[in-house]
Order: structure tokens, then sequence, then C-alpha cells
């Protein structure tokens, strides 16, 4: 019996000692740390393996309890792991990991991050105005700067730029993010915007809509190109929109989208020969109006959508008036079928266009298909989209009545009602005659982005102001970047 013991044991020494030698079979080669476009926030760990095996990075704050992680990369030799929301200037300490039945981990290490980029500093949030951070649920506002140079940065809170990307030769009117975790981004060649939407009478309002309403196909907000980044700062892609199908399509009006098989959404300026004379003009002259675009990522044309194919010219009594852009579609989205939603601000309406046939399903809104109460009618909104309560939501900027903010609608079309359940409208100081933006956060505050103030806000869903941004560009519109976005690139321990 003793002998048996004993060889046992010897079997299991030999067996931990095999272990033991496969385990630590691999080494690390090299470290190596950089900061990838010299940006505070992101260090990218360059680690070198004598054999192919998994990596993560064990990464804290000086002084901090809590440890982060990041995923498992692929098994390779080489590897490149992102260390992403750093503080500035502050001293980290880290350890290479290499996934094993024994982890094998490197010495303990430190790197300091580099100071905040100076033109980053900036009073976001102001101590005299709402300043809850707890308002935001932990996520972040997502902003792009359309000057040059362009870029998109993610502001917490407290009002600390966490993360950042610019580019060099263009600026970036707007981004969202995508079904695949990635950021998608229209750019244009820089416009100055102006911070300034003093209330006007009607006439003036009706002048100022008409001012970019004109023969150029570019409008004020009209995008030249295409971006698709990762949360990295990685640019996967550009398309640049004057080789798209032949340089027909040569800007973005307003939005584009990713769909959920990954193809790209964009409105288009769509144009029509008309003769002027059957309105009392002078002859031959061009319609501006508006189209649906969907493309895959190199710009190969899948699917076309003309407004013109589907409007009666012959019985439109604003079409002399607003020729040069008769519908001024502003913003794009997806309803729960995957049918498309498109803001018609010159209508006051949404209307839904279906995917396949181009057919217009239903217009809600002023002179739409669905009952509602006239009290609720919308004019000049942006950002339709279905909320997580999945009612159709838009940012009202309320063109007529001066006081702009986020408003919602529970649609039946079965007996075509429009039901109001959200009315946040902001103090009338927030008004904004243009631009904008409303969406419901997880904690069911609204965050509303008043661009010609602007201010960016995040309010309950009476329009009570708790938290706000003070931005010192135009923000065409402000969306809300989750703490659930990031758990692709780290994890706490």
């Amino acid at each position: 019996m003793k002998k048996a013991y004993l060889l046992i044991i010897c079997i299991v020494l030999v067996i931990a000692a095999a272990l033991i030698y496969l385990n630590h079979s691999v080494s690390i080669t090299s470290i190596e740390l950089s900061s990838p476009g010299n940006i505070a926030m992101n260090e990218a760990v360059k680690i070198v393996l004598d054999k192919e095996e998994q990596v993560f990075v064990r990464y804290w704050k000086d002084g901090a309890a809590e440890k982060l992680r990041t995923p498992l990369t692929p098994k390779a030799k080489e590897h490149d792991v992102r260390l992403l929301l750093l503080d500035p200037n502050t001293v980290y300490h880290y350890q290479v990991v290499i996934d094993k039945l024994i982890d094998v981990a490197s010495k303990e290490m430190t790197f300091r991050t580099r100071e905040q980029s100076p033109w980053l500093v900036h009073n976001w949030v102001k101590g005299n105005a709402p300043h809850d951070a707890a308002a935001l649920d932990g996520g972040m506002v997502m902003l792009c700067n359309a000057r040059l140079p362009g870029y998109i940065a993610m502001v917490d809170g407290k009002g600390s730029v966490k993360w950042y990307w610019q580019i060099d030769d263009i600026g970036v009117r707007a981004a969202t993010l995508t079904p695949r975790g990635t950021l998608l981004a229209m750019l244009r060649p820089p416009v100055r915007d102006v911070i300034d939407d003093t209330p006007k009478a009607e006439a003036d309002s009706l002048r100022e809509v008409a001012k970019p309403i004109r023969r150029g196909a570019m409008g004020f907000a009209g995008g030249t190109a295409i971006a698709e980044i990762d949360l990295t700062g990685k640019m996967l892609w550009r398309i640049n929109m004057d080789t798209v199908d032949g340089g027909k399509h040569k800007v973005i009006h307003h939005d584009v989208r990713m769909d959920r098989n990954g193809n790209i959404v964009v409105l288009t300026r769509n144009q029509k020969p008309f003769d002027m004379a059957t309105l009392g003009g002078a002859g031959i002259d061009t319609l501006g109006g508006d189209g649906i675009l969907v493309m895959d990522n190199k710009g190969k044309k899948i699917w076309e959508w003309n407004v013109w194919d589907e409007w009666d010219t012959d019985h439109d009594p604003l079409l002399k008036e607003f020729a040069y852009d008769r519908f001024h579609m502003n913003s794009l989205n997806f309803d729960k079928d995957n049918n498309y939603l498109v803001s018609v601000a010159i209508e006051d309406q949404i209307w839904k266009v279906n995917k396949e046939t181009g057919k217009i399903m239903w217009k809600l809104g002023k002179n739409g298909n669905f009952k509602m109460d006239t009290a609720y009618h919308f004019s000049f909104q942006h950002s339709v989209h279905i909320n997580p309560y999945g009612d159709l939501m838009v940012f009202d900027n309320s063109l007529w009545k001066k006081q702009s903010g986020a408003v919602s609608f529970q649609l039946d079309t079965v007996k075509w009602t429009a039901t109001p359940k959200i009315h946040a409208m902001l103090p009338a100081a927030k008004y904004t005659s243009r631009m904008g933006s409303a969406y419901v956060l997880p904690n069911n505050n609204l965050l509303q982005c008043s661009s010609k103030t602007g201010a960016v806000m995040v309010t309950d869903q009476q329009g009570k102001i708790i938290w706000e941004l003070n931005c010192y560009f135009v923000p065409y519109r402000a969306e809300y970047i989750s703490p659930s976005v990031w758990t692709k690139y780290f994890v706490k321990e």
C-alpha cells in the first residue's frame, strides 16, 4: 500500500512538473508603450512573445483599489492592446498576463499619461449651471466639431474629455454609434456655424428658413464624405461622395446611418428639371429635393429612392416658394420593421418610406395620416428615431412657437392615432430654430441638444434641466455613449 501511495505521489509530481514547464515555456520578449496620435486618454501596449499565446493587460490608477483588464487577444506572437478612457497626466500601474492554466504575469510596471491637449481643456460643465454628473447614468456625451481640424469628442458628466478622434483635412458634422459598436461619421468641408438664435417674428423666421435653401446642392449641412472609426481611434475606411455612383451624389444631406446588415444609408440631394413657367416663373429650372441612398462601405450602390418619383408637382402650392429645397429632409433612421423614417422639415412631418418599394407608407404631423391633438404638432423637427419605449421620438424645433424640446408619440396604425407620451420642452432661452436632438437615457432622463445656443442638457421628462454642458462650437446633435459600449475593450476585475 505504501508503495502505491509513493507511486501516485510521483505521478502527481511528474504531471505538476510537466504542467509548470509547459505553462512557463512561453515568455515575453518585449513590451512597448506609445500614445497613438499623442492622445492623452489612449495608450497602446505592443507585446511580443516567443510563442503564440493569448494575453490581456491588467491596469489600474496609482492608489486606486479598482483594477481593470482588457479582453483576451487572439492567439499570436505579437499583440496590440489598447487602454482607453485614461485620465490625462496620471500614473498607471500595469501587468501583461499570458493566459495559461496558471497565468504568467510580467512584473508590475508603471507609465504616466500625457497632459491633456490644450484645445480640449474647456469649461464644459460650469458650476453655476445644473451639474449633477449622476444625471448621465455613467455615460458620456458625443459631440462633433465641424471646423478644422474636425473631431469627435466624448465628454463625461464632470466635463472631462475621455475619448477623442481628429481628422485634419475636413470637419465632422455628425457621428453615430453603429450596430457593430463603431462610429459612423459624416464629414464636411468646414463652414462656420454661429451660436445665436434670438427669437424672431414669424415673417423673419420664414426668411431665415429660406436662407440656406438656395440653388447650391450643399446647403448648410451637407457632408461630402463618410468614415467608420473603431473605438481605438482607427479609421476603418473612408468614402468620398464624389466617387459614388459615377459622381451623381456629391453630398449627404444631413444624415448617415448604418443598417443592421452593415450597409450605409444616407440622405442625398436629388434634383429635377422643371418648367417654372407653369408656376409663373421663367422657363426650365432645377427643383431641389431629397432622396435615400443605400451602399456598401466601398461606395457601391445597393438601392436608391428619389422623392420626386413619389411627389405630385402639379398640385403643390409650395413648389414655387421652396423650389430649391422643397422638402429639406434633415434626419434619417429606421422604424421597428427596418423601413425608413425621414424628417421632412418643410412639411413639419415624419414620413415612413418602404425600404423595398420606396412608397411613402404614412405621414405623421400636420396634415398627416394620424389623428393627433394639434397642440402637439411639431415643426422643423430633427433627430427622428424609435426610443426605448417603442415610441417615435423627435426633437421639436418648434419654429413657430419658439420653444424647442423632446416629444414622442405612441402610434396606432389600426386606428391611425398618435398619442403624445413625452413632451419635455426646454426653457425659452434654449430655443433653437435649426439642428438639435433628443434621446432617452437608460435612467429615463432625456439628453437634449439645443444646437444654436451651444447647450447640451440632461432633463427629466418634463423638461427640467438637471445637467448642462457648455459647448464652445455649434453641436449639430449630441448622442449618448453608454458605459456598456466599452465592455469590448475593458472590464472590471
